[in-house]
């Protein structure tokens, strides 16, 4: 991209919420001007629209609408979408903005006449819609242009150096909607090459050219796929934050289970990223949060209670923390209710199992129950976990379970969670073949992530803590 990769992204999104906070405001006053006609109690228009009341609800109404707008997935990639796609992602916004107004803001503004509360509604959806939708619209139509004049561009890099490479770049280029600059082609041992003048690299180059070259998009287009090359290439770039897209168009468990979506015009899946709507995305993000400083808030006696159990217990911090792999590969602290010795592991990792001496007995109370994760809904709320995903593992452990299961790679698309699929199907896991056999129950989970689904394995979560089967 000309202007430096992930900067434009951020511009873009920054000029949608402008706009729609400007449309929004310009709309919600227009309907006040409307709803003065049948419920102002005032003379004038103008004493109505800048009463104390109103002047509130003109601040304070455009901001909740933005939180919307946000929870609809709208601004999550702001380039690429569908025109369709634009306008039903608004449409809908719409119906819940004017739902939600009417339910707080307007109940009582009924006229008893059915006629007028339908003509109330149906003004106030109608001014909602069309106002954001003609700034949305605008915003990117401009960029479309930008992107047809080469104002504009994508920096991609294909993996690849054969005709299928050569191929799935012609498709690129000729994609309507953003445009594409192919940087080069990086060698895949094996694949029959191409000597056309292009730029080529070597696959052990492809981190660094994506650092150096402002990569915005990897996309994988082997002559023969191979899943484990394709896992390295993910390794290699997860924590680069580039989006990595493949064709779906070979039987494998890296695309077998993609539901496809519209990419850019193109049939192609980002393997970086979880099969979720976006919408979907931002309300189980904020579902985490909000029940994670419910659950810290209300369960605070039972916190201190278990921190005074444990330190009474025996010698020790109330704490424990390990380092875990999260998201994109990314380190960070998990933190627990202690619940073995101090200093019980000091050489090797090792997994703890049923019989292991070293858990203290507040500790297996704990286990059984798994009160001991409750710390975690902390690292919930600093983003470096979800209440459900995939369970983090150290890169101890990591390391060989990759050898024996490549596609554990793909656990990474997610943040990694206090409950999961496996943890309620299979339990702690005592082995390598045991964490194995768990990671598959994850990846069941995250080829089929909805917010049903994590409604389900909470409340399996809940019957496993209420039956003590923790451990």
């Amino acid at each position: 991209m000309k202007n430096g990769r992930s900067r434009l992204p951020s511009r873009q999104r920054v000029k949608y919420v402008i706009s729609d906070f400007m449309t929004t405001s310009v709309a919600f006053l227009l309907f006040n001007i409307y709803r003065f006609h049948y419920f102002g109690n005032y003379t004038q228009a103008m004493d109505y629209i800048f009463s104390s009341k109103l002047v509130v609800e003109e601040v304070t109404v455009p901001l909740v609408m933005l939180g919307v707008y946000w929870l609809s997935g709208y601004y999550n990639n702001p380039f690429g979408k569908s025109r369709l796609q634009e306008l039903l992602t608004t449409f809908f916004s719409a119906l819940i903005n004017s739902a939600l107004v009417y339910l707080v803001l307007l109940i009582n503004d009924q006229t008893g006449e059915r006629r007028l509360n339908y003509e109330m509604l149906i003004v106030l959806t109608g001014l909602l819609f069309i106002l954001p939708y003609l700034g949305r619209l605008t915003l990117t139509d401009l960029a479309r242009n930008h992107f047809r004049t080469h104002r504009w561009q994508f920096n991609c890099l294909v993996v690849g150096n054969s005709a299928k490479s050569r191929e799935t770049a012609g498709m690129l280029l000729g994609s309507g909607r953003v445009d594409y600059r192919i940087i080069g082609f990086v060698e895949i041992p094996g694949e029959h090459r191409i000597e056309d003048g292009e730029t080529l690299y070597n696959l052990s180059e492809l981190r660094s050219v994506c650092e150096t070259m402002d990569i915005d998009q990897v996309v994988i287009a082997m002559e023969r796929y191979d899943d484990d090359k394709v896992m390295n290439i993910l390794r290699e770039l997860y924590t680069l934050e580039i989006p990595v897209k493949i064709a779906p168009d070979t039987l494998s468990y890296v695309t077998s289970a993609i539901r496809l979506k519209d990419i850019y015009g193109e049939p192609f899946v980002d393997l970086t990223v979880p099969m979720m709507s976006e919408s979907s995305k931002n309300v189980k993000r904020l579902f985490d949060v909000v029940a994670s400083v419910m659950v810290i808030l209300l369960l605070s006696p039972l916190y201190i209670a278990i921190g005074l159990l444990v330190r009474l217990d025996s010698a020790g911090g109330v704490l424990y923390s390990q380092e875990r792999i999260g998201r994109r590969q990314r380190p960070f602290r998990i933190y627990k209710f202690r619940t073995m010795k101090a200093d019980a592991e000091s050489g090797v990792p090792m997994l703890s199992n049923d019989s292991d001496t070293r858990i203290t007995r507040v500790g297996r109370v704990l286990r059984k129950y798994r009160l001991d994760e409750l710390p975690q809904f902390w690292n919930v709320i600093k983003g470096d976990m979800s209440i459900v995903g995939p369970r983090p593992e150290r890169a101890y452990f990591i390391r060989q379970i990759v050898e024996k299961a490549p596609y554990y790679t793909l656990v990474y698309q997610v943040r990694p969670g206090i409950t999961s699929w496996g943890m309620v199907k299979f339990g702690y896991a005592s082995n390598l073949e045991e964490m194995i056999e768990r990671t598959r129950y994850d990846l069941i989970y995250m080829a089929n992530m909805s917010l049903l689904v994590d409604m389900k394995i909470l409340i399996y979560t809940v019957r496993t803590v209420i039956k003590g089967k923790g451990i």
